[in-house]
């Protein structure tokens, strides 16, 4: 089964097609980062090269969101951070590592469950063509940390 029919099994299609316009204009603006900057930097460089290409694009977005964690009602002190937010509805996670894995896919997951939002990138820089790391990842909103599959 693909992931496309697993997300639409899960009944998760209204959240990717709502986020999809916006998706594709974040992917162009990593499109025009990755020409110009091409594979091998840090996720940092990569993710402040975004942050200006997204300002000259008009789009809005934030850095470093923080998102709270709670554990059996107890605020924790913990530095969860989202690389960027964008509209306010969608997670960019910037990586820049041979190749995303299972565990960064997770993370997204757990980050969109905990900040209560639908649609996530996951986006990989250190690739010879961009459309090598891109990733789609839709959080069907439950509450649970069921939804967050594991190894």
């Amino acid at each position: 089964m693909s992931e496309k029919q697993f997300i639409h099994r899960r009944g998760a299609e209204l959240a990717e097609f709502a986020q999809s316009e916006l998706s594709g204009r974040v992917l162009g603006a990593a499109f025009e980062v990755h020409t110009h900057l091409g594979p091998g930097l840090l996720e940092s460089a990569y993710q402040r090269a975004l942050a200006q290409e997204l300002h000259l694009q008009g789009i809005a977005f934030a850095s470093q969101v923080g998102v709270p964690l709670y554990y059996k009602g107890v605020a924790l002190d913990a530095p969860l951070r989202l690389d960027l937010l964008v509209e306010d509805r969608l997670v960019v996670e910037v990586k820049s590592v041979a190749a995303l894995e299972d565990i960064h896919h997770a993370q997204l997951l757990t980050y969109l469950r905990l900040a209560k939002l639908q649609a996530g990138l996951l986006i990989n820089f250190n690739v010879p063509s961009l459309k090598l790391g891109i990733k789609r990842v839709i959080n069907t909103l439950r509450t649970s940390a069921n939804s967050v599959p594991l190894r």
